[in-house]
């Protein structure tokens, strides 16, 4: 065999194994999306909350007919290239079949995997949820365990965060986080009331479990209520969501090494969030509070690695039109979410496009506003029928 012959055959040989692990790579990657970095634009269609004009969360049931083709359709129309949807919302159900968490009663599709396979379809991320300071699915379960049903402490709630991050707690959120992200496909998903339990609902009082913790972080006995000062407060909280964080990242990050974290915030100064971990090493961070001199301010608390998103809803007042192309320029991530109306969806965007921004209010505006820019169309765009 002549040398040139040789050469020929042997770079066939390795133009052939290159192109068998090229396709291996691709066949592993579900979603080429993940690997890029590309500007964020997102929404959620907010299954947290029930029927609209409603801020109690949702009901059992509530959504649990939500249709992911049209979903997946509906986001798609937007414009969007992040998809934020649940893997257990508010009210502590699972939104996918064979979870290790309780299953949303009369879920009519395995939702939370199609929602993935139909997004990664169209080339877009699909992110799940977690609300972390709450779950009264878990509080009714472990009532000695949760403010909003000890029963020490009547108060009727638990629509605000109520949940110490006792080792119990932590536990169960370690295996609803490795479950869902190791059967659903999600390429992460979002942190939601990441805070200490909300004292004023809870009167000053403290539950048991709670002062046990205190003390097992502070290595002191709890001093009482009268007696607590600010700054152990603040170091004792900064020591619990901190190790919150630490079991948070762990079992993600475990479970799939690629998983994107998302923590949701609507106040960055809070003593114990300040110059925390959780900001250091999380890969996402929205200012829920949609103004962008709070996250310029948080610039120098965050990791090299974090993205950051400014968010639009009605709650938070913020006028998408004049922030949403500052936000663009600086290279800042976008994100909306709203209520759904009964049919798990918003208005069709061809409606929202049919018509001036103006003529729309509260959410549906911030819509109109995010279905220009997400498509890139000018502000003033109307859609000619």
């Amino acid at each position: 065999m002549s040398i040139t012959k040789y050469k020929k055959m042997k770079f066939i040989k390795s133009l052939s194994l290159a192109i068998l692990f090229i396709s291996i790579l691709t066949v592993g990657c579900k979603n080429p999306l993940a690997h890029t970095d590309i500007p964020i634009k997102s929404f959620c269609l907010d299954f947290n909350w029930g029927w609209p004009g409603s801020w109690s969360f949702a009901e059992v049931g509530c959504w649990a007919d939500a249709n992911p083709e049209e979903q997946v359709k509906w986001y798609k129309d937007l414009g969007i290239n992040t998809i934020q949807t649940f893997c257990v919302s508010a009210n502590g159900y699972a939104w996918y079949k064979d979870a290790v968490v309780p299953v949303m009663p009369g879920l009519k599709y395995d939702y939370l995997p199609e929602m993935v396979r139909l997004g990664h379809k169209e080339n877009m991320k699909v992110m799940g949820y977690f609300c972390i300071g709450s779950n009264p699915r878990w509080g009714e379960q472990n009532p000695d365990y949760s403010y909003g049903h000890s029963p020490k402490l009547t108060m009727g709630m638990p629509h605000n965060c109520h949940i110490p991050y006792t080792q119990k707690y932590l536990s169960y959120l370690d295996s609803a986080i490795r479950d869902a992200v190791k059967k659903t496909g999600i390429d992460g998903f979002m942190i939601d009331w990441v805070w200490q339990p909300t004292r004023e609902l809870t009167g000053g009082k403290w539950i048991d479990c709670e002062k046990k913790l205190f003390e097992e972080f502070m290595k002191k006995p709890f001093p009482g209520e009268d007696l607590l000062t600010e700054d152990d407060y603040n170091k004792y909280s900064r020591m619990a969501i901190e190790r919150c964080w630490d079991v948070i990242h762990k079992a993600a990050k475990e479970t799939n090494p690629e998983c994107i974290i998302w923590l949701s915030c609507n106040n960055l100064s809070i003593p114990y969030i300040v110059n925390s971990n959780m900001l250091k090493e999380v890969d996402w961070l929205i200012n829920e509070a949609g103004d962008l001199e709070s996250l310029n301010a948080v610039k120098s608390m965050i990791g090299k690695q974090t993205k950051i998103i400014t968010c639009f809803a009605e709650w938070n007042k913020q006028d998408a039109k004049s922030i949403v192309p500052d936000a663009i320029k600086s290279g800042i991530g976008i994100y909306g979410f709203s209520q759904a109306h009964k049919n798990a969806v918003l208005f069709p965007i061809d409606q929202y496009l049919s018509m001036p921004i103006d003529s729309f209010t509260g959410d549906n505006r911030n819509v109109a506003v995010l279905a220009r820019v997400f498509n890139g169309l000018p502000m003033d765009y109307i859609k000619k029928n």
